[in-house]
Parts: structure tokens; sequence; C-alpha cells
């Protein structure tokens, strides 16, 4: 990654706070009232003047000739709810925004893009960035001047100063938007990579070595705190162990894994997982939980689960797909957005955490004799506190060794674990809500769909397939347009916002999921409607990188790239493996060559940080090592295929039909009255057989 590195000019912020006025907040409606996202509603009765991202905003800005404040953020963000209250609620705060400034308010999930361009900002004027994002631009939306939180005192002295400067000195202002400007620009340059085309598995290994050094073989993770579950780095970390039969590194994942999961950060009560863990050892989560998070956790250990066996793994899978289809599916099999880390005490005092944490004085009261044991099971002591005598649950023994240590019978134990989860499940139903982030993002349900299958074609659990394929019908009918366009958003019956690359590349991972779980050449064709529209829509077609936004979206001051993987893959990586995936299904030299050049132009980043690049690395495995077409055929496939998933083969693609098909990997292998397994690698195929057991066997 190229870093760009400018001067700016210093402002100096006051360390003193103003005193929080006692004036009662005057009942206030600004434009945010007109908006579906839960965030710009939650700011729709700030006294601040916040208007909605757009023309319209932007328009008045140059209209007024007014600095704009963008402030971004995101419903289940606990910093930015601090923030409104003690700075966007304040009515004299307000006046002087509303005054100097035009106010714009942003849900970064619905737009993306937006946050993309100004993060990049924020981070190369301070080195870092989060959220609450705010900036102050020029009425034309380039920024001069931007951060994350800010105290009220220091937010004010902030707006009170760069007002002043551009009252007084708008050139100085206007030149640092130029260079700026160009910064942001570069940020995303990809280089095209003019060596020659080699992925060879010495590049992985050694890339895993560097990573590995950063490895806490102790507590899991990574050396670092807050700990982020970073769910794609292990998916690659946990194929590349298996692929190359490296014991070690697979005890660090499944280790990884496990203590993630008896964190505080997994919720032992209601299922699923919080955003991050804000010390070393996963126990005090930010509370706030995330679909995208619990959607590739499930993957995760589903396919965890297919390596090891270890059953608390399907628990994990089992536990927090209930609580995905308890608090976060609607009607319709959409999948909301996110639960907040906020919500309200006995005394009425919104915390952080309030709905998750327990007393040592509850846990007695509801568990009752069972104290001591329960206790001893999820650490009511020392190792359990969090603060001000509230404990968070975290495990610290497997239940092998608990049952050795209590001198107590296994099913005993089950059964009790499964009692007691009851009894606080039911208690904590009673307590105030953490509010509900509903609406629905086409990218973010892309990724619970394909939760939702891989846990069914691990587990074969058919209530899994029919969520799955309740939400793909959703996608389907719901986001994806006649000319095979897809829409972000979608809410009260509402899209409003045309779909980034990520939601393409997760829709088409998720189909050609479906695919292979199904084969129903539906989703397969759909995903190639999808690849063509990215191709010819969202392509730099010089360098064979896609942007973040369409050629028919509204221009901001850059057009991104997402090329680094994050708590999320990027769009490119996935988009990548996807035209991999496409070029086998319809023999497309195209999206062959473009993937191909993708992984090659990204090469010099992955080798600098492959933590960062853990998608792309995956996709590189697929060309260091043989990748299998496994193709099903016959009366029994669906049948057949279900034995087959039987083991973990993530170097593999399936195909297959019940009845003789056309497609290019199906055409002439139907044989009536029996059911054949074709395995191919390198353009050669074995001879055909008609076990699973044996399809296994040819893949060694």
């Amino acid at each position: 990654m190229k870093y760009w590195i400018i001067s700016i000019f210093i402002i100096t912020f006051s360390c003193t706070s103003q005193n929080k006025t006692t004036s009662m907040q005057h009942a206030f409606t600004n434009d945010l009232i007109n908006e579906s996202s839960p965030y710009l509603l939650q700011h729709a009765h700030n006294p601040v003047n916040w208007k909605p991202w757009g023309e319209e905003a932007l328009n008045l800005a140059k209209k007024e000739n007014k600095l704009v404040v963008i402030s971004i953020g995101y419903a289940a963000c606990h910093w930015c709810h601090v923030m409104e209250h003690e700075s966007f609620e304040d009515p004299e705060v307000a006046k002087l925004m509303n005054d100097k400034y035009i106010n714009i308010k942003v849900d970064r999930e619905e737009r993306p893009d937006v946050d993309q361009v100004y993060m990049s900002a924020v981070q190369l004027m301070t080195g870092s960035g989060g959220w609450p994002l705010n900036v102050i631009t020029l009425p034309d939306g380039r920024p001069v001047w931007g951060g994350t939180y800010f105290p009220k005192g220091n937010w004010v002295d902030a707006l009170n100063q760069i007002s002043g400067l551009y009252e007084k000195q708008p050139d100085k202002l206007l030149e640092y938007a130029e260079k700026l400007e160009q910064g942001i620009k570069e940020v995303d340059l990809i280089e095209i990579n003019t060596d020659e085309v080699v992925f060879e598995e010495e590049f992985i290994s050694s890339a895993v070595d560097q990573w590995s050094k950063n490895f806490d073989h102790q507590k899991g993770g990574t050396k670092r705190v807050p700990k982020f579950m970073m769910p794609n780095n292990y998916q690659f970390l946990l194929r590349y162990a298996h692929q190359t039969q490296n014991k070690e590194l697979l005890d660090f994942v499944k280790g990884t894994l496990t203590k993630i999961s008896f964190g505080g950060v997994y919720d032992h009560v209601g299922g699923g997982f919080a955003r991050y863990s804000t010390d070393g050892k996963w126990h005090v989560p930010h509370f706030e939980k995330m679909l995208y998070d619990n959607a590739q956790l499930v993957s995760l250990y589903a396919d965890a689960y297919l390596v090891t066996k270890d059953p608390w793994f399907k628990d994990v899978v089992y536990e927090t797909l209930e609580f995905v289809d308890r608090e976060l599916t609607n009607e319709e099999g959409a999948f909301y957005s996110s639960l907040d880390a906020d919500s309200t005490t006995e005394s009425d005092e919104l915390e952080e955490g309030a709905f998750y944490v327990w007393t040592k004085e509850e846990i007695k009261n509801l568990i009752g004799n069972d104290y001591d044991l329960f206790s001893a099971y999820y650490n009511i002591n020392a190792y359990g506190l969090w603060e001000k005598g509230n404990y968070v649950l975290i495990r610290k023994d497997n239940d092998k060794e608990f049952v050795e240590n209590q001198n107590i019978d296994q099913t005993k134990l089950s059964n009790k674990v499964k009692k007691w989860k009851q009894i606080l499940l039911d208690a904590r139903q009673k307590r105030s809500r953490p509010r509900l982030d509903d609406k629905t993002l086409t990218s973010w349900n892309a990724l619970m769909l394909k939760g939702y299958l891989d846990a069914y074609r691990v587990f074969g659990e058919k209530k899994f397939l029919t969520a799955a394929e309740k939400n793909a019908e959703f996608i389907a009918s719901k986001q994806l347009k006649k000319d095979y366009s897809l829409l972000h958003n979608y809410k009260n019956g509402k899209s409003t916002i045309n779909g980034y690359l990520e939601d393409y590349a997760l829709v088409i991972n998720a189909f050609l999921e479906l695919y292979q779980t199904t084969f129903d050449e539906k989703w397969l064709n759909t995903s190639k409607k999808l690849a063509d529209y990215s191709t010819a829509h969202f392509l730099d077609k010089d360098k064979n990188i896609f942007y973040f936004t369409s050629d028919k979206d509204p221009k901001l001051i850059a057009r991104t790239i997402e090329y680094a993987d994050n708590v999320i893959p990027a769009s490119n990586s996935v988009m990548a493996k996807n035209l991999f995936l496409l070029s086998h299904y319809f023999d497309n030299t195209n999206f062959r060559d473009i993937s191909i050049s993708m992984l090659h132009n990204l090469k010099p980043q992955i080798a600098s940080y492959p933590s960062g690049y853990s998608n792309w690395l995956d996709l590189m495995l697929n060309y260091t090592f043989d990748f299998y077409e496994v193709v099903i055929v016959g009366k029994d496939a669906k049948e057949k295929l279900h034995e087959f998933n039987n083991l973990y083969v993530p170097n593999k693609l399936l195909a297959g039909s019940t009845f003789d098909s056309q497609s290019s990997l199906l055409k002439n292998r139907f044989v009536e009255d029996d059911t054949l397994f074709y395995v191919c690698v390198n353009n050669a195929c074995k001879f055909p057989v008609n076990e699973a057991e044996k399809a296994h066997q040819l893949l060694h």
C-alpha cells in the first residue's frame, strides 16, 4: 500500500470542557425524519438541522457558501450515541452548527461509498480512523479537517476555529483541500505488476511465517488489544493448515476458536457473537451484535467442526443461528443489521452491556442450589468480574476437564447447562432490550445466507436450508432488478440505494454456494449474469480491478477501490474468487484472466501485510495446490452430495444434476439408472466412481 504524507495546518483544542447546558432541549424535527435508516431516525429530533447525504444538501452549502459538517456513524455504535448526547442534543452546540455549517448525517452501512472517501481523508490527516467519523468539508464536499469522537468542548473549539479560518483565510482551506483530494485519490491506486505471473506455495508459506510471529498462542488470536475475530483470517488459516497438514497451525486455529467462543464475546445465554473484545482474553466485548460477524462465524465454526469434530463448535453454530432466527430475521426471510451495544438499566440509564451482564446476587436468585457449580463453570469470580459488580460469563475449561475437576457426569452437566441457559434467557427477556437496526443490507444478507448454507452442508439440518432458500428468494425478488443490477438496502418495502461492489460480490458468492448445495442451475446462471453486470459497470478494464461504485452512480470526490480484506473480506477479493469459480463453470477465459490479473497485481501488498489479504491468499491456494471439479450426475445426486460433504474439502467446486444437462461441466455425463462422481483436476478427469468414499480417495 502506498502511504501519502501531507503537511497540515494545526488546530489547538482546549483541554477543558464547557459546562453542560441545563436548558431543556427544544422540540425539534429535522430533515432526517423522512429517512428509513434507524441510525438517521435516531437523530431526527436533534436540534442540529441535519440533512441526509445528497445533492440537495451540497447545493445548499454552495448557495449559502457554508462549510459542511459530515458526521458518519451507525446504529449500534456506542461512541456515536455518546457524541450525540454530549453535542448534537445540546441546543448551544446545535445553534453554532446551524449558523456556521450545513450539517449532513450519514449511515455508514447504507452509504459505505461515502464512508470510504471520508475515512481515507481522516486516516491521511490523523493516521487513524473509526466511528463516529466527523469531517468538515468545503461546500463542494472536499474535506479540510476531521477526526472521530470529540468531547463537547473540543468539538465546539474546532467548529469555531475552522469557520473563523474560512471567513478570514479561505484560500488556505482551498489549498489544503486540493492537496488532500489528491491524496485520497492516490490511496487506492493499484500498480500493474509487470513481473511474471507465478503463484507458488513458498510465497504463501513465507506469508504465513511472517504472520505467525504475531500469533497469541496463550490467549488465541493476535497479540493486540482490542481483539477482533476476523473470521476470514481463520478460514484461510484453517484451510492452509489442513491442506499442508500443519498440526501446529491447526492447533493454533482450533485454540483460537475455542478461546473466542469460551469468552464473553460469545453470548453464552442467547447465542451469537459481539463485535470484538476490549481485553486480551476475549472477555468483555464491545456489546453490539452485527449480522456480518455472526454470518461469517457460523461458516467458520461449521468448517472447524468438520475438521476437528469438536461438539462445542457444533453447539456454537446451532446457538448462533437460533439467535439470528430469534432476533435478526423478519417474516420475509430477510435479516436485520444489528443490535445496539447500549440498553437502559433498571434506573433508566442508557448503559453499554446492561442487557447482557449479571450481578452475583441475580445469579444466586435465579440458579438457586446450582449456584456453586454454575459459578465454577462460568467463572462468577475474579476471572469473570467486569466492573461495578457486574459479571460477563466466560468459560476457562472444556467440558472434559470440568467434569473431571467437579466429579460430575457429562450428561448431567449438559442437562444442567441447558437448563441454566434457559433460566437466564427467560430472565433477560424481561429487561429493556437493545435497540434493533431493522434495515436490511443486501451484502450482509448474502453473508448470512452463505452462513446458513455452510451450516446445512456440514450438519444436514433441513431448517438451515429452508432459511437459506427463503432469503435467496427475498434477494432475487426484492433486491435484484430485471437488468441484473442490485439494490443495496431494504426497509419498509423500499429499496432506495444502488448496489455497491460488495453487494454483487457477496451475492454471487452466496448464490454459487446455493447452486453447489441444491444443484438448481437458476442460482448458477444468476451468478453469471451478476458477474457480467459487474464487469460491465464496475471494472477498470485497464488495470483489471473493480471500483466500489458503478459507473451509473453519482460521482463523489474519489471513486474508491476496496482491495484490503478487513472484518469482511474486500469486495475485490471476493469477486476475484467468484470469477475463478465462474471461469470453471462456464469455461470462460475472460473471467479466468481477470481473476489471475487481480491476484497478481495484489501480490506485492499481500507479501508486505499477509493478515490484511487473507482472502487473496485463499484464492492463491487454488493455484498452488490441486483444485478439483467434482461433478455428481444421476437420480441420487443430491443424496450422494450429502455423503460427499461429510469431509472438509476446501479445494473444490461442485456441480451436479439429477437429469441429463447440457451445461459445460455436466454435458454427456448422465447415465440412466446410475449416479456417478466425476473428479477432474487440471483438465484431466479420473475414471467415474459411484460412491462418495471412492470420490474422496480420488482427491488425494
